[in-house]
């Protein structure tokens, strides 16, 4: 197992440039199973979560080409249907959450998928319903095979009908959209969620020949075409990894420039960073995070209490609740975080009140956060990482904290963050890695 040693008290300068954004990345890979012919995808983040997943699907026959350490292209003209039937490749697909998205592309090129519960964060239940109820819709037929735990899907033909999700899931989205582009007839999901990363499969599905109206609502409409053609597809930045960086910057900076942040796409993010205080400057594509001595955090109109809350998008992202309740904890002012999505996100706030961080955990959903105004810093702390998000906002105090502290458990990290340690270090940070 590995782990990080962090020398904390470190200010860090310079310039960083944030990865292709992590969940596009599992839902475009996943989505060259729909064709025959060759995709090009570029951008691609060089993290754990995808690196698996490409190895998936080189195991299930894709032919994957590395181009360059982010271009990779795949051609999957050529599958093998027997080890999608093996006890191997249903190990496999339950250690990574994203293996739940080549469900929709496999039911409809195949007619035929086969799932085990996928791994991933232990943040809490995370139910596949919304993805099993539109497929039954299409048409499919879903079967719990006793004794090895997974579920068959088989379809003689899925057919396009109207549908309302249950909830606007993300990667339950992505799943219906690319079973429905191949299914006889028209399609229309309503409360489909509309973050970047589903515009973004919308748009290269498009580029592949798939007719869907509505990118960018929660109200799509596909019409079934009866194949895809190649393409080529560039994913965005990391809109999760540019507002950790911003956060960072807050907590340990002397001037953080973030360039190519793809500003455009990054919804409320900015706007919830100034409600904390935060000094930030848009140049161009750029985000410039200034030192930030002290920054107090806003009160409602009527003067009380700010909340953070969690919701789909164009919602605040959940993903980035844990780097909000570190940056707090040394901003002038109190504030509630409301974390709905996920019941047990929230439980990594203990080793924050190890540190010395005035937190009170109300309950799994709402922490409040009493901030220090920097007049007294955390303290140093061996911890372990339970999530990818938990373990960046670990690391995001541990650098702000007086002494060495140690993050245990950092494959989590590494599952969402490419080469963090290289790169925080290139700013001035003083993070090492051991086995």
């Amino acid at each position: 197992m590995s782990q990080f040693i962090i020398e904390g008290g470190h200010q860090l300068s310079g310039t960083i440039t944030p990865q292709g954004a992590k969940n596009e990345a599992l839902q475009v890979i996943s989505a060259t199973l729909l064709t025959s012919e060759r995709v090009t995808i570029d951008n691609i983040p060089d993290i754990l979560d995808v690196k698996n997943l490409i190895l998936l699907l080189k195991d299930m026959g894709v032919e994957v080409e590395k181009v360059s350490r982010n271009c990779y292209t795949f051609c999957a003209h050529n599958l093998n249907p027997d080890y999608l039937e093996s006890d191997e490749f249903v190990k496999k697909s339950s250690s990574l959450r994203g293996s739940v998205l080549t469900i929709g592309p496999l039911l409809a090129r195949f007619r035929r998928a086969i799932i085990a519960k996928p791994g991933g964060d232990k943040i809490g239940r995370r139910r596949l319903d919304t993805h099993f109820l539109g497929f039954e819709k299409l048409g499919a037929k879903f079967n719990h095979i006793e004794g090895r735990d997974v579920y068959e899907l088989k379809a003689r033909q899925l057919r396009g009908c109207y549908m309302l999700l249950d909830e606007a899931s993300v990667t339950g989205t992505a799943n219906i959209i690319m079973a429905s582009v191949l299914a006889r007839g028209t399609t229309t999901i309503y409360n489909a969620a509309c973050e970047p990363y589903i515009q973004q499969l919308c748009k290269m599905l498009c580029q592949m020949g798939a007719h869907i109206e509505g990118i960018g609502s929660n109200l799509l409409k596909i019409e079934g075409v009866k194949s895809l053609c190649g393409t080529s597809h560039r994913i965005l930045p990391d809109m999760i990894e540019v507002g950790s960086f911003i956060g960072m910057a807050a907590m340990v900076g002397n001037g953080i420039r973030i360039e190519n942040a793809g500003v455009d796409h990054l919804g409320i993010i900015p706007d919830t960073f100034r409600r904390l205080g935060i000094k930030i400057k848009i140049e161009g594509d750029d985000i410039v995070i200034p030192r930030q001595p002290h920054y107090a955090i806003d009160s409602f109109v009527d003067g009380t209490t700010m909340t953070l809350a969690d919701a789909p998008w164009p919602g605040l992202t959940p993903d980035l609740l844990s780097v909000f309740i570190v940056v707090a904890t040394q901003a002038r002012g109190s504030i509630l975080i409301h974390q709905k999505m996920f019941e047990s996100r929230l439980f990594f706030v203990d080793k924050l009140i190890d540190m010395g961080a005035q937190i009170i955990l109300c309950d799994p959903h709402r922490a409040v956060v009493v901030g220090h105004d920097r007049k007294k810093k955390l303290r140093p702390q061996r911890m372990t990482s339970p999530d990818i998000r938990a373990g960046i906002a670990l690391l995001i105090a541990a650098m702000s904290a007086n002494g060495t502290s140690y993050i245990d458990n950092i494959a989590q990290i590494d599952r969402g963050y490419e080469n963090i340690e290289y790169r925080l270090n290139s700013l001035g940070a003083h993070i090492k890695r051991v086995e």
